[in-house]
């Protein structure tokens, strides 16, 4: 089942990153998830969800539709962050709608939460496996690779984020607000 999400993108558009809370925000983010990781790259066959969805807190990026007070926004990022041991925390299955990669810094300030609010949590490590296509990404942001490998047939890395460049945020429901940038 190919899942289609068709996305207007507003002059200037706002987001809001930010834990997942309700109900449509969780089911939005499962659903871009599927978009990215079944339909677009094929690495899951139907959906992705796995046992980590059960303990993981899911984050979003939610794009603000102004101009229409009945629509609360619509996920166009997300992240999830779980504790897998005293103070070691996983970031994984972070997926961007194709229309806002590489130009909106979702994909940035999803991870910058994620780590920020690990670490106001006591995280004294924060990992990932990477995909090596977003290892560059993950450079710039101040992560070191660990080791190399394979999952799901695709190679990966085993990231670290350098916590001294990722203060405590302890707001992670409020989150952060990006200004995207005015489509061309």
């Amino acid at each position: 089942m190919k899942t289609e999400l068709c996305i207007e993108v507003p002059v200037a558009p706002t987001f809001r990153v930010r834990w997942a809370e309700a109900p449509w925000e969780v089911e939005q983010a499962y659903r871009l998830r599927r978009t990215v990781f079944c339909d677009e790259q094929g690495i899951f066959s139907g959906d992705d969800r796995d046992v980590v969805d059960d303990v993981a807190q899911p984050l979003v990026a939610v794009l603000h539709h102004p101009d229409d007070a009945d629509n609360p926004g619509t996920v166009v990022g997300t992240v999830r962050i779980h504790e897998s041991e005293p103070s070691v925390w996983f970031g994984s299955r972070l997926a961007v709608h194709d229309a806002f990669r590489g130009h909106s810094r979702i994909g940035a300030t999803l991870i910058r939460l994620a780590v920020s609010s690990a670490h106001a949590l006591g995280c004294r490590r924060f990992l990932a496996h990477v995909q090596s296509q977003n290892v560059p990404l993950f450079r710039r942001l101040h992560w070191s690779v660990l080791s190399e490998e394979t999952m799901l047939g695709r190679p990966h890395h085993l990231m670290q984020a350098d916590l001294n460049h990722y203060p405590p945020c302890h707001t992670p429901c409020t989150g952060f607000i990006v200004e995207g940038r005015a489509r061309q």
